[in-house]
């Protein structure tokens, strides 16, 4: 078998490091064969599997459906799955934020191909989805509810793994360009394939906007004192991914896999207050948005290798990745003189190594277990240097490391062809933190009705991050980890002749000892407590054959503090998106999506109300032949005016259209 996230079983080793591990070589055809079908996922378990046999909640992001989202925003395609709330800073190129059933950014652990990626240097440890790329993409599988059983500390909310393009088959290529509204202009290119026992896959491209203002732009109240004085905020991406692997098909095969993205963006002052991000000149004009750019970069490397020995499959995974954030931040005070104007720039290095062994043993009718163990070491340094109203030389204001050792374990049993039933156990030592966690699922098949019944539950850990821990100013040595216990309970139904499917699910969490940050002590402290339920549900119906399809995803969402009973910052109670596609004729696709959010606030303590709002948006494409295809998309269509954080703009009507050719 494989490690979770990577496409294919094929294992994948740098080539220094083939010649010590050639002896993990495994048969990848079936598991192969497997990956190529959609009902396949990797996440639930550690392993493939069909979704119809998993109790967990889960979800799949296929890359067909990341295609058709905006290029510019790999979250805007995590928007169908319910559960997820998503909040971007001033549009594509802005900071990114997913939370899951009503946790915060930091408590959703981040895979990519099965690595975990959160920012070791960011204050709550989450990950920033803006620096990504959808085309390097081939699918995103999201397993709602507490997984730190499975995968260690971050996973307290849920998980989202992002898994790159894949090799194999005769080769296969595509070149996609296109542009549009705000100056965008982006092109990307893909190629897959094999020969012999190699087979290969890569991706890269680039994306550039001259965007729109981060801070204020469509935003009535602002655009009616200021006038218009915003700055246009431009970003750039670029970047891809590649894997290769060798399966001699004697049972061996190992995997190389390496990625690398950065992101250029002009940014607006992070505050969303109005005396921040005022500047008055000697004629008396004010700006209220403030020049700014930042640079962020993501790499990572891989080599994973396997080794079936009859019943037992042997996997070992070592991977490096690296996320380095610089910001060059200024800041204004009222008056025209410069000793009222301060720059800065700070950057931020996160990085983390390790190694990880799976275990993979067939019982037969007795089930599967999955065992193993991870050494990670993780370190995180960040710089000041102030530019104005003074100089001062770069200095050091945090560095700080910490290791972790984790072991783990999941028995399988499947009780005839109805009944599932998995239970495992993870014990994790962060630095001088450790906890225990625990994990149990189980799903009911009624196949003579299309109908599965599933429910699982489980326990959450989250360490602290060294920045909560060690910032000279800021940090605690005394935080304890997070923690939460959750259970979810739902039904997955198909219905005429499997036209259709509907899946409902309810959920409810508990947070304990919560790191906030304290200003009274001003340091983080384990001051909160947190509740969360709701409801998601999922649909798809083909509602006329090879003419009309209608998918749709809502989340309700009851997000509360337990100390002071108020709803909490930037969780919506209701969210919901419904998209018809309709293919008039041969070749040609017509789709239209609505977006609805209801009233949420931007602030804690309820403070900073943002109002509900419906977007709607159209694609459309349309296939020439086997090889060249237009497409194109109308964003915000009735311009609606909407904030996703206090302040911040987001795109007004945008049309964009491009050309892909296939071979």
């Amino acid at each position: 078998m494989r490690n979770p996230g990577s496409m294919s079983r094929r294992s994948l080793l740098p080539p220094l490091l083939a010649s010590g591990l050639s002896a993990f070589a495994a048969s990848e055809a079936r598991a192969q064969a497997a990956m190529d079908l959609p009902d396949i996922v990797v996440t639930a378990d550690r392993r493939p599997e069909k979704i119809e046999r998993q109790g967990s909640a889960i979800s799949v992001v296929p890359r067909e459906e990341i295609a058709t989202s905006n290029p510019g925003s790999l979250v805007d395609a995590l928007r169908n799955v319910p559960g997820l709330d998503i909040s971007e800073n001033g549009g594509p190129g802005g900071t990114s934020s997913v939370r899951m059933r009503g946790g915060n950014a930091g408590q959703t652990l981040v895979l990519i191909d099965g690595i975990k990626v959160n920012d070791a240097a960011a204050a709550s440890g989450d990950f920033d989805f803006s620096t990504l790329l959808p085309s390097a993409i081939e699918r995103i599988e999201v397993l709602r509810g507490p997984q730190s059983a499975l995968y260690g500390s971050d996973a307290i909310g849920g998980v989202i793994n992002i898994i790159t393009r894949r090799g194999g088959g005769e080769p296969h290529g595509e070149i996609r360009a296109g542009g549009g509204s705000y100056g965008t202009f982006g092109a990307s290119a893909t190629m897959t394939g094999s020969s012999g026992d190699w087979s290969y896959a890569a991706s890269g491209g680039g994306e550039k906007s001259a965007g729109f203002s981060r801070f204020g732009y469509r935003i009535g109240q602002l655009e009616r004192r200021f006038g218009s004085v915003f700055e246009a905020d431009g970003f750039s991406r670029w970047g891809g991914v590649g894997k290769l692997t060798y399966d001699p098909g004697e049972g061996a095969s190992v995997e190389l896999g390496v990625m690398g993205f950065r992101t250029y963006a002009e940014i607006d002052a992070g505050s969303s207050t109005l005396p921040a991000l005022m500047k008055t000149t000697g004629s008396g004009r004010i700006y209220p948005d403030t020049p700014g750019k930042t640079v962020r970069t993501l790499s990572q490397v891989f080599a994973r290798g396997t080794l079936e020995q009859g019943p037992l499959t042997h996997t070992l995974t070592l991977y490096a990745n690296q996320t380095d954030r610089s910001f060059d931040e200024t800041s204004y005070k009222a008056g025209p003189v410069p000793s009222k104007v301060t720059r800065t720039g700070t950057d931020f290095f996160g990085d983390r190594f390790g190694a990880e062994y799976q275990g993979n043993l067939k019982l037969d009718s007795f089930g599967t277990l999955i065992f193993g163990g991870k050494y990670e070491y993780e370190k995180a340094r960040t710089f000041s240097a102030p530019f104005l109203p003074v100089s001062v030389p770069r200095f050091g204001t945090l560095d700080a490391d910490q290791s972790t050792g984790s072991l783990f374990a999941l028995y399988e049993l499947p009780l005839g062809e109805r009944v599932v039933l998995t239970a495992g156990g993870r014990h994790d030592q962060v630095g001088s933190h450790q906890f225990d966690t625990w994990r149990a699922t189980g799903a009911y098949l009624i196949p003579e009705t299309g109908t599965k019944l599933r429910a699982s539950g489980g326990t959450g850990g989250k360490a602290p991050t060294l920045y909560q821990l060690y910032s000279p100013q800021y940090g605690n040595p005394a935080l304890r980890p997070e923690t939460s216990i959750g259970w979810d309970a739902g039904i997955d139904q198909t219905l005429f002749g499997a036209r259709a499917t509907v899946s409902a699910t309810v959920f409810g969490n508990k947070f304990a000892d919560l790191i906030e940050f304290d200003s009274v002590s001003s340091t983080y402290r384990n001051v909160s407590r947190a509740e969360t339920s709701g409801i998601e549900l999922e649909s798809t119906a083909t509602l006329l054959p090879d003419l009309v399809r209608l998918s749709a995803a809502y989340t309700y969402l009851h997000a509360r503090n337990e100390l002071t009973g108020l709803t909490l910052q930037r969780r919506p109670d209701h969210l919901g998106r419904l998209s018809i596609s309709i293919t008039p004729m041969e070749g040609l696709l017509i789709e239209t999506r609505v977006t609805t959010v209801s009233r949420r606030f931007s602030d804690s303590n309820e403070q900073q109300r943002l109002a509900p709002y419906a977007r709607l948006d159209i694609y459309s494409e349309y296939k020439f032949d086997r090889n060249w295809r237009v497409f194109g998309r109308v964003e915000n269509v009735t311009a609606t005016r909407y904030q996703e954080v206090l302040n911040y703009g987001t795109t007004g009507r945008a049309f964009y259209g491009g050309v892909s050719f296939t071979w």
